[in-house]
């Protein structure tokens, strides 16, 4: 796998580097926008880490000439700029995630292995599950070749557990991942409960193979 790290601080670059080289990962580096730019634009990686003030230019403005030019880089923006509109002009140019600096090395690698996962199911485009088929690309889930009805919160959950198959998915990360970083302000998970309930219903009534189980106290765990 080989990761391009796009961040002029120095200090972090050689942690970010050192760290990612230890978990086996290719890396490649530039720390100025003109660098950044060429290395997005003509090379292919699994994973980019962007910084969004470079010397030389704006972060932002690669992901608008890597969308452009129809580049796909599962790009996880890594920013000291905690503003709420560079977090929406940044997913809204294609990246796939947004981590506020400082961060942990751990968490940082978590939101990597998220984005790979995404991406390896991205390019399956289908998922069979024993009498039950997830089409991502169309957002429908077919079991005993009926389409199972599912409004846009629970295919989210589900194409979540998909990913996570035979992972423990804590609440918290669930409810994140569906409904976003603003999750935090909310006083309760009653309405995550209540979600994966409706569609644990529908699997369970469409007699699917996909089985969602309440891990009581922690979260849950898809198995087949």
């Amino acid at each position: 796998m080989k990761i391009l790290i796009i961040e002029d601080e120095y200090a972090l670059l050689q942690t970010i580097e050192a760290f990612l080289l230890q978990e086996k990962f290719v890396v490649e580096k530039a720390a100025d926008y003109n660098s950044a730019c060429e290395k997005a634009l003509i090379y292919d990686y699994d994973c980019i880490l962007l910084d969004i003030t470079l010397p030389g230019g704006n972060g932002l403005k690669i992901l608008e000439e890597m969308k452009r030019e129809g580049k796909v880089g599962n790009v996880i923006i890594i920013s000291a700029r905690n503003s709420l509109d560079d977090k929406i002009a940044g997913l809204d140019l294609g990246a796939d995630d947004y981590l506020t600096k400082p961060f942990h090395l751990s968490e940082l690698y978590a939101r990597i292995k998220a984005v790979l996962r995404r991406k390896n199911l991205d390019n399956s485009l289908t998922q069979t599950f024993g009498n039950s088929i997830v089409y991502f690309k169309e957002r429908s889930l077919l079991v005993n070749g009926e389409n199972l009805k599912l409004n846009r919160k629970e295919f989210d959950m589900l194409g979540f557990f998909v990913t996570n198959r035979n992972r423990l998915v804590t609440k918290e990360s669930l409810a994140e991942h569906v409904w976003g970083d603003n999750i935090d302000l909310a006083d309760n998970f009653d309405f995550v409960y209540s979600q994966v309930k409706n569609l644990r219903k529908k699997l369970k009534t469409a007699n699917s193979d996909i089985v969602i189980e309440n891990i009581y106290g922690i979260g849950y765990k898809m198995t087949i």
